[in-house]
């Protein structure tokens, strides 16, 4: 299927750590999701997993994965994922972000993280699509759906702007909860679902004290944070009206949203 230059939806995703690829049931939801998307140009991703101010842009030529995890089989960390490298993308982003007090820096030996190939190989699995990944300047919500606004160009030209992290993620609660859903992790998601129907932006930047267990759900912003520079891109281009939910449910607990504007 040959990349296309109508506009790309905007997504967010949640990514899994590495057993991602051996559950029975998420990895061809990520699959499916994939094949019923517009061939994208390249792939923006912004992961969780990458904290670093200022802004920076990942390598722009292919380098090794950062398997960025611990104590798993000795297999996780032979995953490979070759993606072309995106220097044309990242010339892009400079451009639409670079700005007086808004520094733009890159990192040229940094690889693709598991919350940006860890789904990556389940929706594109050959790998041929240009990917550059981005990190998060900040945990901010309001900074981080300004960073979506300025983005959004990109969907114009192809590029699919995925933000990735989880819907709920507080691994220390899951270790002293009983097997099953938690009931914070539960009640975030029905409270994250329905202000993401009501286009309740003001709530969702506010997570912290609107919703029901905030900040057991994410003690830490990073899982959520991705979240907002997708709803920056969608803003920006007036797709939060079409915002669905795409993949539902719970993995370990923990929900794994997905959601799709556009």
């Amino acid at each position: 299927m040959d990349a296309t230059l109508e506009r790309m939806p905007a997504l967010f995703l949640s990514h899994g750590a590495p057993p991602l690829a051996d559950d029975p049931v998420w990895p061809g939801q990520l699959a499916a999701w994939a094949a019923a998307l517009p061939r994208p140009t390249a792939i923006l991703m912004v992961s969780a997993h990458w904290e670093e101010a200022p802004l920076a842009l990942g390598a722009t030529d292919t380098v090794p994965l950062v398997h960025d995890f611990w104590g798993f089989p000795e297999h996780y960390y032979r995953v490979r994922y070759p993606a072309p490298g995106a220097p044309g993308l990242a010339a892009s982003v400079r451009a639409l972000l670079q700005a007086p007090g808004m520094p733009v820096r890159d990192v040229p030996g940094r690889g693709l993280d598991h919350g940006a190939y860890v789904p990556l190989v389940e929706m594109f699995p050959d790998a041929r699509l240009p990917v550059l990944q981005i990190s998060l300047p900040t945990l901010e919500p309001r900074r981080l759906m300004d960073i979506g606004r300025r983005l959004a160009p990109l969907r114009d030209e192809g590029v699919l702007i995925v933000g990735s992290g989880f819907f709920t993620h507080n691994l220390a609660a899951l270790r002293h909860a009983d097997a099953g859903v938690p009931g914070w992790s539960a009640e975030f998601d029905d409270w994250g679902h329905r202000a993401l129907l009501g286009r309740d932006v003001d709530a969702l930047l506010d997570f912290e004290h609107a919703a029901p267990a905030g900040r057991l759900a994410h003690p830490r912003t990073e899982h959520f944070a991705p979240l907002f520079v997708t709803l920056g891109a969608a803003d920006a281009a007036g797709d939060l009206d079409g915002g669905r939910s795409v993949i539902d449910g719970f993995w370990m607990g923990l929900a794994k949203r997905s959601v799709q504007f556009g």
